[in-house]
């Protein structure tokens, strides 16, 4: 990387998600980690060497470049809100806020302050899933038909505040928009409680996306397998992405192809082609993301930042989902 402007960043925040952070903004070219907060200290040993800080207003009195807020989702609101009024650009871990309201709030701020703020949606980072992206915006499958997604697997202990949409339906919502480059438009849900938590913790989701794409969504804490697929099916064939290997894999269409079986192909649509599955470079997306920031906040690309207006998107979608859930019907998802 070639700039000559070391940033100063900080970090509030240092639990499960927050430890992650310090790790790469410790090692982040071009960038140093100048403090760090936390009201409960630094329970994983994130950061020896460092003063630990009791609040946003002790990190922005450090002097900072930009800040990554990775608090529990009920605080968001006023760190991030804090950090825009000191002129601070700022990283808030997903979901951007607790409810539409509070995400409003915080992305107009930013948005009227002129300052650079992205949401941690990881997962647009793995690798399977940005090359995902880039085949379809290239034309790979063509017309887009279907996105389904399956984000299943044990109860993490981490979790305190939020239930299965918000935690882990977020992740999908936002992928599944950004893979096809068309926001929701309508969601249908359904929603239970088996673990005795007020919060749900199984959810199936049916969409429509504002280009026409159709999609699926199966998430929960409650299957003993860990699960993260993400499958576009397309005029031309289908992508089938997994994210915990970051494998990505593409099933062609043959259409073309004469099937010399009779009953096979009276029934189906398509027929089935080659399969390729792609070599990636596998770099922690984690580290991707930080990348995308930092050059953002330099100033030399923001286009592969999760954008505050974009993670708002997500909110409404996610406030959707579980309004369709208790209410029993589809619900429309304004702009």
């Amino acid at each position: 990387m070639n700039t000559t402007k070391t940033l100063r960043a900080g970090l509030i925040g240092l639990g499960m998600m927050g430890r992650h952070h310090a790790r790469n903004l410790k090692a982040l070219e071009g960038v140093d980690l100048v403090a760090v907060a936390d009201a409960h200290g630094d329970p994983h040993g994130a950061v020896p060497g460092y003063d630990v800080l009791p609040d946003v207003d002790a990190l922005i009195d450090a002097g900072l470049d930009y800040a990554v807020v990775a608090v529990p989702t009920q605080f968001h609101k006023d760190v991030a809100l804090a950090l825009a009024e000191a002129g601070v650009h700022t990283l808030v871990e997903k979901p951007l806020a607790f409810d539409i309201g509070e995400a409003e709030e915080i992305t107009a701020a930013y948005e009227k302050a002129g300052l650079v703020g992205a949401v941690g949606y990881i997962e647009r980072y793995n690798p399977a899933l940005q090359e995902m992206r880039k085949r379809i915006a290239d034309g790979q499958l063509g017309e887009l038909y279907q996105i389904a997604t399956r984000r299943q697997g044990g109860f993490p202990a981490r979790i305190s505040d939020v239930g299965v949409v918000k935690d882990l339906a977020t992740h999908d919502l936002d992928l599944t928009a950004w893979v096809a480059q068309s926001p929701f438009a309508s969601v249908g849900a359904t929603s239970t409680r088996r673990s005795g938590r007020e919060d749900e913790d199984m959810v199936s989701i049916a969409g429509t996306l504002a280009n026409g794409t159709i999609t699926g969504h199966l998430v929960n804490w409650l299957s003993p397998f860990k699960e993260r697929v993400t499958v576009v099916t397309g005029e031309k064939g289908t992508l089938v992405g997994d994210t915990l290997t970051a494998d990505l894999t593409f099933f062609a269409n043959g259409e073309s192809a004469t099937n010399l079986w009779e009953s096979m192909a009276s029934f189906r649509g398509v027929s089935e082609g080659d399969m390729v599955r792609y070599a990636l470079q596998r770099k922690e997306p984690l580290r991707t993301e930080h990348e995308a920031f930092r050059d953002a906040v330099l100033g030399l690309d923001d286009s592969n930042i999760v954008t505050m207006r974009e993670g708002l998107h997500t909110v409404r979608a996610v406030e959707a989902v579980l309004e369709s859930a208790r209410d029993g019907r589809v619900v429309e998802i304004g702009a």
